[in-house]
């Protein structure tokens, strides 16, 4: 009863959720009681309580902590905190970072420090994973699990006559999908209602903005196609300054989600509900209940991600294909990293992709095993290209829509550009899940303050909504430094800035790298 470990995890991209998963994987196999959840959804006061505690946190932008443990990290370094307060607490800190950052690998640091002054006792160094690695981050990570688990074994033995179980058998799944019969009534809910919400839109509660015009910037001839997407955000309680980011939540495209659901012989228009396998696991929260297939595929799992190393371990366990299952078991291995990172990370091969190479192992998918083994579709962040002074209701963002090639023969491309991208308002009431986030970029609150502003290509988004502000405002001291390749091709909001030049409000300086 007393084997209890908690599993908290700080992710942006969802690299560090993936491996506090895996940690709560390992000791579930050494029969450990375990939860796993993020630093913002667990309530930090019961840390106190708390025996014992590994903590898995990336560190994003410049040495900050991601998203969902800010509201932790304010807490624990709230100067009142008694010296002693975590004395019965044994911990451990796995960081993700990225060794070509100056603050590689700041929150980790910080946090394992901090949390020795508060009295904690550590059971290890701080692990320092790095992207930069030739193997990755697991290159620290797999040695360092390996310490872990020696010295919590040794504080919380296995009980007698218990073994760890091996890695051959297959742990539950998290959730079961229970169908629900053909005919059981449906409630006429659209998920995505544009009522007005309790409070300010957030990602539990994104506002369905209509696109009200989605206008291509880009010449026809040039490379790359750039959008300026205009959204009606009336009713939404939404409120926004110069160098904040909207977050969007993109969906896969039809195609995919077709050819998903027919790799995996799954019915798209069955209904499901989830159950937790263990009482006390939370449902996730962006799925309704009752759910259709087609729209778990569409809107939640990430079918286009590059898929991790986990993704092939579980999947190894469903193969009834010796051959199959030889080459997932190598992906899963820590020799199979190299091989790994050729097949998928280098290339950018998609989970859907990689399902198609392992047609025998598809096919043996257990739906109730969906939610294991892709991870959910992640919101994308975009700097707000507009001012609510220049266009009240409205916002509108600037998207270059990612397209490459690499070795393999259809092109890459971004998940939510594309989508964005093939958005056509004129085709009915075209809605896109939203919600605004705080930028990092500050300008002076002094009207008399001069500013110069570098942002070439659509790095020049968030100035675009500073300069609209500032001229509402009626502040000068505007300067602009605008780059791109063509003036006649790429050369976003070119006449917008010309009449601010010519009114004396602006002064802009370009440079067309290819006009030369």
């Amino acid at each position: 009863a007393g084997r209890r470990l908690l599993v908290l995890f700080g992710s942006q991209t969802g690299t560090a959720q993936d491996t506090a998963e895996r940690v709560g994987r390992e000791a579930k196999r050494r029969h450990l009681q375990c939860q796993v959840e993020a630093l913002d959804s667990c309530d930090v006061a019961n840390l106190i309580h708390e025996p014992l505690v590994v903590f898995v946190c990336a560190t994003t932008g410049q040495g900050d902590p991601p998203d969902n443990m800010k509201m932790f990290w304010r807490f624990l370094f709230r100067k009142n905190l008694p010296a002693g307060s975590l004395c019965q607490l044994d911990y451990a800190v796995l960081g993700l970072g990225d060794s070509s950052y100056p603050k590689f690998n700041f929150v980790a640091k910080k946090l394992h420090k901090r949390l020795l002054q508060l009295g904690g006792n550590p059971l290890l160094p701080v692990a320092l994973g790095d992207d930069q690695h030739d193997l990755g981050p697991d290159a620290v990570v797999d040695p360092w699990l390996v310490a872990l688990w020696d010295k919590i074994l040794a504080l919380y033995p296995l009980p007698p006559g218990l073994e760890i179980i091996s890695p051959d058998v297959r742990l539950p799944p998290k959730y079961t999908l229970h169908y629900l019969p053909e005919d059981s009534p449906h409630p006429d809910s659209d998920l995505l209602q544009p009522t007005a919400p309790r409070a300010a839109p957030c990602e539990l509660h994104p506002f369905a903005a209509r696109v009200v015009s989605n206008r291509r910037l880009t010449a026809q001839s040039h490379f790359q196609d750039v959008r300026l997407i205009e959204f009606d955000i009336v009713g939404s309680g939404i409120t926004f300054s110069a160098g904040d980011v909207v977050m969007i939540q993109p969906q896969n495209c039809p195609e995919d989600v077709q050819q998903f659901c027919q790799l995996l012989r799954l019915e798209p228009h069955k209904r499901f509900v989830l159950e937790p396998t263990e009482p006390g696991t939370a449902l996730p929260p962006l799925l309704p209940q009752p759910c259709t297939i087609q729209h778990l595929v569409t809107h939640y799992l990430d079918i286009s991600c590059v898929p991790r190393r986990s993704f092939f371990e579980l999947l190894a366990s469903f193969s009834t294909n010796e051959l199959e299952r030889e080459k997932l078991q190598e992906f899963s291995s820590a020799q199979g990293q190299e091989e790994l990172f050729s097949y998928c990370n280098r290339p950018r091969r998609t989970t859907l992709e990689a399902l198609w190479d392992f047609p025998h192992t598809t096919c043996a998918i257990p739906a109730d095993y969906l939610l294991d083994l892709i991870p959910r579709i992640r919101p994308r962040a975009f700097s707000i290209a507009s001012s609510l002074l220049a266009h009240p209701e409205r916002m509108q963002i600037l998207v270059a829509v990612v397209r490459y090639k690499t070795r393999l023969s259809k092109p890459r491309r971004g998940l939510c550009s594309t989508w964005l991208a093939s958005l056509n308002p004129e085709q009915g009431d075209v809605r896109v899940p939203l919600w605004v986030k705080k930028g990092g970029m500050k300008f002076p609150a002094d009207p008399a303050t001069p500013v110069i502003m570098i942002g070439p290509g659509t790095g020049v988004a968030p100035f675009r909504a500073a300069i609209q502000e500032r001229v509402a405002q009626g502040r000068r001291g505007n300067c602009l430094f605008f780059g791109c390749r063509y003036k006649s091709k790429d050369f976003f909001c070119q006449s917008e800035w010309e009449e601010l030049v010519t009114k004396g409000l602006l002064t802009l300086f370009t440079a067309f790298s290819r006009d030369q």
